[in-house]
């Protein structure tokens, strides 16, 4: 039913969610209340209805700027770069495939897009915190999964909004800056309902969530149009992410190993919600690693 009630005014995404009582639900999002009827039970499953607005794709708004995030080399993960092109996202994490390395974020925050071509200078700083080309390069961009918008009325399934950069141990870390959760962990985890999260983002630094939905199909806007996406998790928490965190890498918080192992890959959100690709489907595009612990 997700692709049916998309179409409708005012709903924005389907997820699995739980009930006050731990029992499974589908959740659909709204931008208002009371906007639209939903069923309440369908093929003996309780329909939950949510409001959290209209999901954006996070680049840093520009009159809201915080223009210090300048670091030296090696610049830790979570802290602001971008494409030329960009105000200013956030650099995710340090991955490898073995032999080489990259920086991790987003399409439209390294591929401004879909625009962004090979060999593109990647900035740290972002533009809008003061980075200039050619003194600030961080690395230059290698590789990015396209980017799929609505046309008229038909909207392709985008499953990942991602973007590598080659650069070097030399001129970029693997740790968060002091404060944050540190250095993730080199193996991944499947998100689950009710797991605790964590991040670190260029605008609201060290934040804490919970994963609320799995297997969401949302549809995020973007400067370019509406993107549809399948198969994304979503985390509740005001306050956890905001314009300018598009990138940041979600990890897991909990206890001895099972603590800062990826998760998710934060690329949009309201006020109180946050979406994320699944950390699996992200390295598998680009067969790599987290280069952590």
């Amino acid at each position: 039913m997700t692709d049916e009630w998309l179409a409708l005014d005012g709903v924005v995404g389907t997820a699995i969610g739980f009930d006050g009582h731990g029992h499974h639900v589908v959740k659909v999002y709204l931008t208002q209340p009371g906007i639209v009827t939903m069923p309440r039970v369908m093929q003996g499953v309780e329909i939950v209805p949510e409001v959290t607005g209209r999901f954006t794709a996070l680049p840093l708004d520009a009159e809201s700027v915080d223009p210090t995030a300048s670091f030296p080399r090696p610049v830790p993960i979570g802290v602001s770069a971008g494409h030329g092109q960009v105000t200013a996202g956030t650099i995710g994490a340090r991955v490898t495939d073995g032999t080489r390395t990259f920086a991790l974020s987003n399409n439209h925050v390294f591929a401004a897009n879909n625009v962004g071509k090979k060999g593109d200078h990647l900035l740290q700083p972002g533009v809008v915190d003061g980075g200039r080309d050619p003194n600030d390069v961080i690395g230059t961009l290698y590789d990015f999964e396209p980017l799929h918008f609505c046309r008229a009325m038909v909207c392709p399934h985008n499953t990942i909004d991602a973007a590598i950069a080659l650069t070097t141990t030399s001129d970029l870390g693997s740790a968060t800056p002091d404060g944050g959760y540190g250095s993730p962990r080199i193996w991944s985890q499947d998100a689950a309902l009710g797991m605790d999260v964590q991040k670190y983002g260029r605008t609201t630094g060290h934040t804490h969530g919970q994963v609320s939905g799995i297997n969401a199909t949302m549809d995020v806007a973007y400067r370019d149009g509406t993107a549809r996406f399948e198969g994304q998790i979503v985390i509740s928490g005001r306050g956890f992410s905001a314009g300018g965190d598009s990138g940041s890498l979600i990890v897991s918080e909990g206890l001895l190993m099972s603590d800062r192992r990826p998760v998710g890959l934060l690329f949009a959100g309201t006020q109180t919600t946050t979406l994320a690709n699944p950390i699996g489907q992200v390295l598998n595009r680009f067969d790599i690693r987290i280069d952590g612990t």
